[in-house]
């Protein structure tokens, strides 16, 4: 061995130290970083960048307010649908009989239940049930008169929470004659009653008067014969809402508008954006009005208990 690489081998603990020399890549790397350095935004571009988007988010605000429009009717139908399929499977799960109430307020205030003027903006909606499986007198063959039979709360037990929704508004729609389609503009038609044409087999303008409210028979004015109240319990709570709109499902899922009438071939709620107690306008006049733009509708079948939306 040479002297010179024995002693290159002792001062490195036996091995050879051979000189540091950089591969192809960490030249490139290095180079990368150093123009890296060179090429940072100055704070004049970062202002400019940032008024950019302040511009875009001012011009595109509106769409997204619209588009949050649209989410609120659709988002609402879908929830009425579910509670209409949350009282049915109720009542034949249970062998029971499930009633739910539809009640319009004044959006206004926080404060609900809500008397404030006008009864327009907020839908409350309950589900009740049958404690022991009856009807609990709630059945067209009974000879009670009047809208004060108040179905006994301590034989109701509440299913689900009471629901709440700001900003809709039940109207009644224009109804097209004999259709059948698939669309809102030619959704099935509701039953045309003899005396009070559609009122009978849907729900609209809750709070107006008689005849253009739904649902409207001409011995009650619209409201049922089998009121119920919320909250139900035993020893009977202070009543904070009185349904007298609503819906009865039996145990085999039918069912029946106002508890009392016949078992209808569809029945409709109809849904409209508001923007607090506004109602945007339509056209037509009584209960045929049309309305332009965002609209929904809910169509539950009679005896099969089936619902869908429909949707502008």
């Amino acid at each position: 061995m040479f002297p010179r690489r024995a002693s290159k081998r002792l001062c490195a603990g036996g091995y050879l130290i051979r000189p540091f020399r950089a591969t192809s890549c960490e030249v490139r790397l290095s180079r990368f970083v150093k123009r890296g350095r060179c090429r940072s935004f100055t704070l004049l571009e970062l202002l400019i960048v940032i008024g950019i988007i302040a511009v875009l988010m001012v011009l595109i605000a509106p769409a997204f307010t619209s588009l949050k429009s649209a989410g609120d009717v659709t988002s609402t139908a879908y929830t009425i649908k579910g509670v209409l399929d949350t009282a049915r499977t109720y009542a034949k799960a249970n062998n029971t009989y499930t009633w739910v109430g539809f009640y319009e307020e004044n959006v206004a205030s926080q404060a609900s239940p809500n008397t404030d003027q006008p009864p327009v903006g907020r839908l409350i909606m309950s589900i009740v049930a049958s404690k022991d499986g009856s009807n609990l007198g709630a059945d067209p063959s009974s000879t009670a008169t009047g809208t004060e039979n108040w179905i006994d709360p301590t034989q109701l037990t509440q299913v689900g929470k009471l629901v709440k929704i700001d900003n809709i508004h039940l109207p009644l729609f224009s109804i097209c004659p004999n259709c059948s389609g698939e669309t809102f503009d030619t959704r099935p038609s509701v039953q045309q009653d003899p005396v009070v044409g559609y009122n009978a087999s849907r729900f609209g303008e809750l709070n107006a008067s008689p005849p253009n409210t739904a649902p409207y028979d001409t011995t009650n004015n619209g409201l049922t014969k089998f009121p119920f109240q919320y909250p139900v319990g035993n020893p009977a709570p202070p009543r904070q809402y009185a349904f007298r709109r609503t819906l009865r499902f039996n145990p085999r899922g039918e069912c029946r508008i106002n508890s009392t009438y016949d078992v209808r071939k569809v029945i409709e709620v109809g849904l409209l954006q508001t923007h607090g107690t506004t109602i945007p306008p339509g056209t037509g006049t009584g209960s045929l009005i049309s309305y332009n733009g965002n609209v929904a509708a809910v169509q539950i079948t009679g005896f099969g208990g089936s619902v869908k939306i429909y949707r502008r």
